[in-house]
């Protein structure tokens, strides 16, 4: 019978530990620990600490800095789960000098950065330009949605808030008024209990709304409609991403070509993203200047897709003398090496020539007449003329539309109108084929540069410039933010870029 050596698991050793020979070169954890001792500027921190004369020794912030960074390169976001790292791991102890900070100690210095963040980013940001990782010659800019501190079920405009609080009251008093008319010997102790927290947690729920809505004033968007509110932070925004509705923060990157370093990054409580780019480059050109670098936007080009499009986005890049070549939403449709790319697609996702586009009815179903400027729907009810000169993307139309009365009860409604619930009638649009006047005449000579050889060639190296940024990140689990409010994401966004850069430096980023 074969024997072995046995195996005790209860055993203690003592092992010595020299905590310098724990950061090996080339590691993360040595480019942190040497970029913070001779690169960074830590004498922005000082001003937070007022103990020169009394009060207690405080953690130094390099220290604190050192572990926040190593712990989001492992993934590791919660400042209990740092704090945890430094007592049981041994390279995270080497980096705090063994000096096991708190986590609340750790908390308060990340959710306290976003005064000093932006001097750390820069000061990383000079050393790879000296090290000849920046280009300045062609950056692409995107961002991605992330989940923040924030509960979606707190979001809504204030008339939604307002309905929820009174819903709540409303089950109140429901269950009040069925307490009162319960019968004696219905095991009321126990219901009255379970009833009694309901009715607590409701009470809270409802006067918070009210409080909120109270102080609050209304968010609007440009045109002065309103737009959904979150109770507990109202900087953040519910967005729409491929894993669905989420309540957070667009995490904003530009990124250089030679070796992907980031070289500005943002986070904004806004889903849209086609009025962020001008705000983006002034950012980035400050960087540059803060480091004593010349404006990198004057022999450059900047890539965006078609998220940053707009007349007004173009019109500012043109007035500030910027290179950028920014995508529309039918940049592809009119490639041509596009053209085939229905027969690349599942055969249950295939549309035949002839083959109707949509359940619903189209134009076409429409009986139009323009000499008489007259159209009948598919139900044979006439419509209204709503306008006989409509400009629709420069350009002209000739628009119906139904009416309460002839759409609400029409047997068709259902195949008519995309969104019967919310939607009250149908309205249709014939096109003549003329173009009004150019109203977007930027745009216009976008898509004419965008479609040359030239654009085509240099635009498709938007995707493998910005988008594996963001894949590394995903893969150190930096997937969501932690904190509330823009000022305190920004800071922490600006950490997730830090460590991408970092390992750039160490040559060992994708």
């Amino acid at each position: 019978m074969a024997r072995y050596k046995p195996v005790d698991l209860h055993l203690s050793k003592p092992l010595p530990v020299k905590f310098s020979e724990q950061i090996l070169p080339g590691t993360f954890e040595y480019a942190v620990n040497w970029l913070v001792d001779h690169e960074i500027d830590l004498t922005v921190f000082d001003a937070r600490y007022c103990n020169d004369e009394s009060g207690a020794l405080a953690y130094h912030p390099g220290v604190l800095l050192k572990v926040v960074l190593l712990g989001y390169a492992r993934g590791i976001t919660s400042s209990r789960g740092i704090a945890r790292a430094c007592r049981e791991n041994v390279v995270f102890m080497a980096l705090s000098g063994d000096s096991a900070p708190h986590f609340t100690t750790i908390a308060g210095f990340v959710s306290k950065l976003p005064g000093e963040i932006t001097s750390v980013f820069r000061d990383v940001l000079l050393v790879c330009d000296e090290q000849g990782l920046i280009g300045k010659e062609l950056f692409a800019v995107d961002g991605c949605k992330l989940p923040s501190n924030a509960s979606r079920t707190w979001s809504g405009t204030r008339a939604d808030l307002a309905r929820k609080a009174e819903k709540m009251e409303r089950a109140i008093a429901h269950m009040l008024d069925t307490h009162r008319r319960q019968d004696a010997g219905q095991n009321v102790d126990a219901l009255t209990q379970r009833e009694q927290q309901q009715i607590e947690t409701l009470s809270r729920n409802s006067r918070k709304i009210r409080e909120w809505l109270s102080v609050s004033p209304e968010k609007t968007n440009r045109r002065g409609e309103p737009l959904k509110s979150n109770i507990t932070d109202n900087d953040s925004a519910t967005m729409k991403t491929s894993h669905g509705m989420v309540q957070g923060y667009t995490g904003v990157a530009a990124v250089d070509a030679k070796s992907q370093v980031v070289v500005q990054a943002s986070a904004y409580g806004t889903g849209q993203e086609n009025a962020l780019l001008p705000h983006v480059l002034k950012d980035l050109r400050q960087d540059f200047k803060a480091i004593g670098r010349k404006d990198p936007l004057k022999a450059a080009t900047v890539l965006t897709d078609s998220g940053y499009h707009s007349e007004a986005t173009l019109q500012q890049l043109s007035d500030a003398k910027i290179d950028a070549l920014v995508a529309d939403t039918g940049f592809r449709s009119r490639d041509p090496r596009f053209a085939d790319a229905y027969k690349h697609k599942p055969e249950d996702r295939q549309r035949q020539p002839g083959e109707r586009r949509s359940q619903w009815f189209q134009p076409k179903d429409f009986a139009f007449d323009a000499a008489a400027k007259t159209c009948r729907c598919p139900a044979g009810k006439v419509l209204k003329l709503s306008s006989a000169n409509a400009i629709i993307k420069g350009r002209r139309s000739m628009s119906f539309e139904g009416s309460q009365t002839i759409c609400g009860s029409c047997p068709l409604r259902s195949q008519c109108i995309r969104k019967p619930g919310v939607s009250t009638y149908r309205q249709v649009m014939f096109f003549d084929g003329t173009k009004a006047k150019d109203s977007h005449p930027q745009t216009t000579a976008m898509k004419a540069r965008i479609d040359s050889r030239e654009g085509r060639l240099t635009y498709s190296r938007r995707l493998g410039i910005v988008e594996p940024v963001f894949g590394n990140l995903h893969t150190h689990g930096l997937r969501r933010f932690t904190l509330r409010t823009r000022r305190k994401v920004d800071a922490q966004w600006k950490l997730f870029a830090l460590v991408h850069n970092v390992q750039k430096l160490t040559g060992k980023a994708p």
